[in-house]
């Protein structure tokens, strides 16, 4: 009677011994997965603000030659846009291609009644994918000097190439040069032009 009984001692010990075990070894997985977890947190925060220091906003913004574009991107409402995930390839008017514009022109569109007119001019400087200056050369040379691309505004722009420079042909038959290329970004690459291009309309 006695044997049995300490054998059933050392059997509960034995069981509570394992579930000892088994709650510490749970707690340690659940603590190392916690751990992980916020390590992979962390990882895609700090990537997320690369990404965000580094997308065609951002650079545009830290450029001084883009602070008319920029100040024209807030008004739009088209700043977070190209804070965002995608790729676009931004045809960038500089500030001295804003100062071609007749200021006028230029306050009229800045006002909150013209937001749609605005928002459609700039969206006509931007195309939906990332293409690099050796592949716009490419694609004009492929395509007869005269290389049709439709922008973000639905309206098309020709781009064409003189004297190894890429020109931008808009659909008033005006014409813009690039004159600073591949201006790399998280989210495109910007083409620096010297001339505010026009759509219809």
């Amino acid at each position: 009677m006695f044997v049995s009984i300490a054998v059933v001692g050392l059997l509960f010990a034995s069981c509570d011994d394992t579930k000892k075990k088994e709650a510490e070894a749970k707690a340690e997985a659940e603590k190392m997965e916690m751990e992980a977890k916020a390590q992979a947190e962390e990882v895609e925060k700090m990537a997320k603000m690369e990404f965000e220091k580094n997308t065609i906003a951002a650079v545009a913004m830290g450029n001084e030659n883009f602070t008319t574009l920029v100040t024209a991107l807030k008004q739009a409402g088209l700043a977070q846009t190209f804070m965002a995930e995608g790729e676009y390839t931004v045809f960038a008017p500089t500030n001295d291609a804003f100062a071609k514009v007749p200021q006028a022109t230029l306050d009229n569109l800045m006002k909150d009644e013209n937001k749609a007119k605005l928002q459609n001019l700039l969206k006509y400087h931007v195309v939906k994918g990332e293409f690099m200056a050796p592949a716009v050369m490419k694609a004009i040379k492929d395509n007869n000097n005269a290389y049709n691309v439709t922008t973000l505004a639905g309206q098309n722009i020709t781009l064409m190439e003189k004297d190894g420079k890429v020109m931008i042909k808009d659909a008033t038959g005006k014409t813009a040069t690039v004159v600073m290329a591949d201006v790399d970004a998280s989210n495109g690459v910007i083409h620096a032009i010297d001339t505010v291009i026009m759509p219809k309309g």
